[in-house]
């Protein structure tokens, strides 16, 4: 397909393993462009888009987008039924940034739409649809982006850091609980428990078996990083620790990721988070790492923003979601005549 508002630009669907490596490159410049303190591989990009399912399929929801035959950008497309009852296509894109301000992201999430839309028609569901994506605050230019398609901010994020592990605390565990060591028998008990843990929790994630293994074919994952409680034979809580390698070599830094911290609720209010935490630091340590970091929603209930502020973390970037009723109409007119706002 053509896009004609562009001269000179194509958009075309994901072709396979030889766009690994183009999508790693037109994310990673977009990231250092906008300071995004994050970076991708293509061995992370292919665990992503191994073990296709019907929320996310790479050949159905993965565009490249083509400048004079040459990949400049790229947008995806996931679906999922979020905890506050709605049914969320998400979208998001990245635009290399010698390619900005000629309209290829506002092309690309025109795009994005038209194929989501022609996915949810084939889907019935009680729940509302609605679109959804996210921007970091350095990025201004998918924050104009999305504020001008009629997206609104819903939620806010954060990353927290803590930026030495060299004065951990001791936090011991609740009577009773014991830290086991993970093998991967025992991950599909984790990753249940997990989702069990999160369904009080704003947002929504795949946990289709698919996902799991997309999730365990991640370079990234160690399961002998994970820091578990137990319970007797019950999973009471967990952290999912993660070092991702080619990051820390992209940025120069010896970080460890919490990727996801989750207490089940009859072991809630008495520590066990907290501990698990102060586990998992001391594993990262030992692992080499200097800092880590960890995503937390902004107004999440259990009061986890203020536990890791008390383990010594403090927020260092953050990021909003956005949302779009699916029945409203992409804006026209005026705003469509305009030069690109966006920078992308």
């Amino acid at each position: 397909m053509t896009a004609r508002t562009v001269p000179g630009l194509r958009l075309r669907p994901y072709a396979g393993e030889p766009d690994l490596a183009e999508i790693a490159r037109i994310q990673n410049a977009e990231a250092e462009a906008d300071r995004v303190p994050g970076r991708t591989s293509a061995a992370e990009i292919e665990a992503e888009f191994a073990h296709p399912n019907e929320h996310f399929d790479p050949r159905r929801d993965v565009t490249l987008a083509e400048l004079d035959g040459r990949p400049v950008a790229v947008a995806m497309r996931v679906w999922i039924d979020s905890t506050d009852g709605e049914r969320t296509y998400r979208v998001n894109g990245a635009v290399e940034p010698a390619a900005r301000r000629r309209g290829i992201g506002r092309a690309l999430l025109a795009e994005n739409e038209r194929r989501m839309r022609e996915l949810a028609a084939g889907h019935v569901t009680p729940n509302p649809k609605v679109f959804g994506s996210w921007s970091g605050d350095t990025q201004a230019g998918a924050t104009a982006l999305l504020s001008a398609a009629g997206f609104a901010p819903v939620r806010s994020f954060f990353e927290m850091t803590r930026h030495r592990l060299d004065d951990l605390p001791d936090v011991a565990l609740p009577a009773g609980l014991e830290v086991r060591p993970i093998t991967r028998a025992l991950v599909p008990a984790v990753w249940r428990a997990s989702i069990e843990a999160f369904r009080d929790h704003w947002g929504g994630f795949d946990h289709s078996d698919e996902a799991l293994e997309r999730w365990l074919a991640s370079p990234s994952t160690d399961v002998g990083l994970w820091a578990v409680a137990f319970d007797g034979d019950e999973v009471a809580g967990g952290v999912i620790n993660m070092i991702n390698a080619a990051e820390n070599e992209a940025l120069g830094l010896r970080r460890g990721l919490l990727a996801s911290v989750f207490t089940r609720r009859a072991w809630r209010r008495r520590g066990v988070a907290g501990a698990l935490v102060a586990r998992s630091l001391e594993v990262l340590r030992e692992r080499g790492m200097t800092t880590a970091w960890l995503g937390v929603d902004a107004e999440n209930p259990s009061g986890a923003l203020g536990l890791y502020e008390r383990l010594g973390f403090e927020a260092t970037y953050r990021s909003t979601v956005w949302r779009k009723p699916m029945a409203s109409p992409t804006p026209t007119g005026r705003g469509d005549r305009r030069p690109p706002v966006d920078g992308r």
